[in-house]
């Protein structure tokens, strides 16, 4: 878009409740992919087939990503170009969450693997309209000063939503049989509310508007990947974040079929192994978020991450036992909530046109979403062919190639 937010005219209206709104919206947002995808999918494919069927927990899982996935930046610049005295982002974050309950509700009663897998489908494809609009707010509203503050509290999502999602299914195993779906409609619609009332969008009505052309609307999506940083920035995304679900995603049938960790015991332990390394990531969220605030250095915190998450991705092939799952969780934790601190402010930084934020952020949100949804597909081809071990050879790999990205960004240090 041709209009430019710049610093001056930045919206920072009501700056200070974001603090808690845009944690809360992407706790929830992650709860959804998190609980849903590791936990409640697995069981529900389990209740449905009777077995640990990899394939089939697999197909659930591969039917919508290209869509999800689309999802995200087409909806993100149909946020840029909406004028309503909501402003551009409130109407898609609501409207996105009803949406989303009731695919969810569908979901919550789907009798086969294809149901199963088409309702997840709708879920991923509009919840991530609901992510485009609700990760546009950092750059719309939030003075570069404050990047590294805001990206630390943006990266609270995933550790948080997982403490959240291990603490339930430890206290509540049995709501990983279904009941969990409920829950995770209702923060989603208190997440979706408060943002919206608490921290309401400036009106979009005045702004100028440009003539929508199909042609142009398509080529916007490849325009910000011909800028080199952007493009980096994609790659080192896509590639630490996909080595870290690739391993999460089929966290229960790999402690239950690798670790050896009894049926009756394996959703008990799985939220405590979470729960561990979780916490472990959110001290290092809330530790190099301002601290990287005053050095500026997003850059060296990304890379440090991505090259020590590929490191301690070998720590279960070293010591495949519940103990060496704790060192993986800590060590990996940590390292994780580093990318996670700086993550959103680098981004943010290499964004090639602020008018453009929503769109472009949905580009970039297609490295933090897809990762999360293609994940259980890949790692199904892979413990299909290799096994458990070749599982984590792959997370290895793919973590590498996302530090070799963060090397190649130039305008951020």
């Amino acid at each position: 878009m041709a209009e430019v937010l710049s610093g001056a005219h930045r919206d920072t209206r009501r700056l200070g409740p974001l603090y808690l709104t845009l944690p809360l919206a992407n706790v929830a947002v992650m709860f959804l992919w998190l609980s849903v995808g590791a936990f409640v999918l697995p069981v529900h494919v389990q209740r449905i087939t009777g077995v640990n069927d990899v394939a089939a927990l697999g197909l659930a899982n591969s039917i919508g990503p290209l869509m999800a996935t689309l999802a995200n930046p087409v909806f993100g610049q149909i946020s840029d170009r909406t004028r309503s005295r909501f402003g551009r982002r409130s109407p898609w974050i609501l409207g996105c969450v009803v949406l989303g309950v009731l695919a969810l509700f569908a979901q919550a009663n789907a009798g086969s693997v294809l149901m199963l897998g088409l309702s997840w489908a709708g879920v991923q494809t509009i919840m991530n309209g609901y992510q485009a609009a609700m990760t546009a707010i950092l750059p719309d509203r939030v003075p570069p000063s404050r990047y590294g503050t805001y990206s630390g509290l943006f990266g609270l999502g995933t550790p948080l939503a997982t403490i959240a999602a291990a603490i339930m299914f430890i206290v509540f195993p049995q709501l990983a049989a279904g009941g969990a779906y409920y829950v995770v409609m209702a923060l989603l619609l208190v997440a979706a509310v408060l943002v919206v009332v608490a921290t309401p969008d400036t009106s979009s009505v005045g702004m100028a508007r440009e003539p929508f052309g199909l042609g142009a609307f398509l080529a916007g999506f490849l325009r910000p990947l011909k800028t080199p940083d952007f493009a980096w920035a994609f790659v080192s995304r896509f590639g630490v974040m996909l080595g870290y679900f690739v391993i999460f995603t089929f966290n229960l049938f790999l402690l239950e079929d690798f670790i050896k960790i009894p049926k009756g015991e394996v959703v008990a332990t799985m939220g405590l192994l979470m729960l561990i390394g979780q916490a472990a990531t959110l001290l290092a969220v809330l530790v190099i978020g301002p601290i990287s605030d005053r050095l500026g250095r997003f850059r060296l915190f990304a890379l440090v991450a991505g090259l020590s998450s590929a490191v301690f991705l070998g720590i279960p092939l070293a010591m495949p036992t519940f103990e060496g799952m704790i060192v993986y969780n800590v060590a990996h934790g940590i390292a994780f909530g580093v990318y996670m601190a700086v993550d959103m402010a680098l981004v943010t930084k290499v964004l090639p046109d602020p008018g453009d934020a929503g769109k472009d952020m949905g580009v970039l949100n297609i490295a933090n979403a897809g990762p999360q949804i293609l994940a259980p597909a890949l790692a199904a081809v892979v413990v299909g062919t290799g096994g458990y071990p070749a599982l984590f050879v792959v997370g290895i790999v793919i973590s590498l190639v996302g530090s070799v990205g963060v090397l190649r960004i130039r305008g951020v240090r």
